[in-house]
């Protein structure tokens, strides 16, 4: 993922099979599960070697937005405080940062307003553990309270870096195919998110499950 100009499809390198094959499959993949699994299976051996229960109770929600490409571009939007046109990628994660939830939209939507989206999917995934979920103040509004309750989580909105302590995007532009949004389907982007998390979860885990 980290090839030249962020790795385009139809820029991959000569060694790997034509891009089309490697997209069809990645897109299988994709379509099953396959990542979003290897991440919840991560998650939970990382949390009980670690003294913790398999499913988390708080999850940290956040949004980055990253900048449009020629394929991506059709769905950009404008994020007047970020000052760049692009996808928001909007993120549920536990409090060791491991990620629950992935959500895709153009620039200019608000943080607020994807909070159903991600409380569904967060106790989806968790099978109804999560209690709280931390916020900046990006998600404050009763709307966005109401649609946390609704999927009976307490939506706390506290300071900017508490609420991102242990939870920094920055890292995800060391992967450069996650810096722009290449992407012309937005749920290849949010799945792209789950193959890097299952990679630095991999790593991660080695080391735990030697100590444990």
């Amino acid at each position: 993922m980290g090839y030249g100009a962020g790795a385009p499809w139809r820029m991959l390198p000569n060694d790997f099979p034509p891009w089309e094959l490697v997209y069809q499959q990645t897109q299988r993949w994709l379509r099953a599960g396959c990542f979003e699994d290897m991440v919840c299976d991560l998650r939970s051996i990382i949390r009980v070697a670690q003294g913790r229960q398999g499913q988390p109770s708080a999850v940290i929600l956040d949004g980055r937005t990253i900048q449009s490409t020629c394929e991506s571009g059709p769905r950009a939007g404008y994020d007047g405080y970020k000052r760049k046109r692009g996808s928001k990628v909007h993120m549920a994660v536990d409090t060791l940062g491991q990620l629950l939830a992935v959500h895709v939209t153009p620039a200019n939507e608000q943080e607020r307003a994807q909070v159903a989206e991600l409380s569904r999917q967060v106790q989806q995934v968790t099978g109804q553990t999560v209690k709280v979920a931390f916020a900046d103040q990006g998600y404050t509004g009763e709307e966005a309270a109401q649609a946390a309750r609704d999927e009976g989580i307490d939506l706390q909105v506290i300071k900017l870096q508490e609420a991102k302590k242990g939870f920094v995007f920055g890292w995800l532009n060391r992967f450069r195919r996650l810096a722009r949004d290449y992407e012309r389907l937005p749920e290849t982007l949010a799945g792209l998110h789950f193959v890097v998390f299952a990679m630095l979860m991999l790593v991660h885990a080695v080391p735990v499950l030697r100590s444990s």
